[in-house]
């Protein structure tokens, strides 16, 4: 069964895209622990960040490292955070959160509809044409 990121990279769904590849994309995430908050998800859907080959996993962590530096120009946080994640959805992915100290990275996500607009404005300052 497709993730829903797997149905983002079809196209099947709209997301607000910072960065794409012919291995991963890089999208935000709609309830934001932060401002900037953005998911490096690779394009083959895999549950295990441990079950990437080798290139795919090296590939995740250098575009990973490109985003963190562009959220650290443009947004100018203390430090990105960095999770792993796949549990809510069985789909590897890098979540990279601009944060200026620990609370930043636990802070509660926004609830009910997203805010478009806002992630817009913030997706068009980040956006790296690949």
């Amino acid at each position: 069964m497709d993730s829903i990121f797997t149905k983002i990279i079809n196209g099947e769904l709209p997301a607000h895209r910072i960065y794409e590849d012919d291995k991963c994309i890089v999208i935000l995430d709609i309830h934001p622990v932060q401002p900037g908050h953005a998911l490096v998800i690779p394009k083959k859907q895999i549950e295990f960040i441990w079950d990437l080959d080798d290139s795919l996993y090296k590939h995740v962590w250098k575009v990973a490292k490109l985003i963190a530096l562009r959220q650290r120009e443009i947004l100018k946080p203390h430090r990105v955070g960095v999770i792993i994640d796949g549990e809510a959805v069985p789909h590897v992915h890098v979540q990279l959160i601009p944060a200026n100290g620990a609370h930043d990275l636990d802070a509660p996500r926004p609830e009910g509809e997203p805010d478009h607009e806002a992630l817009r404005k913030i997706a068009t300052k980040l956006k790296i044409d690949s």
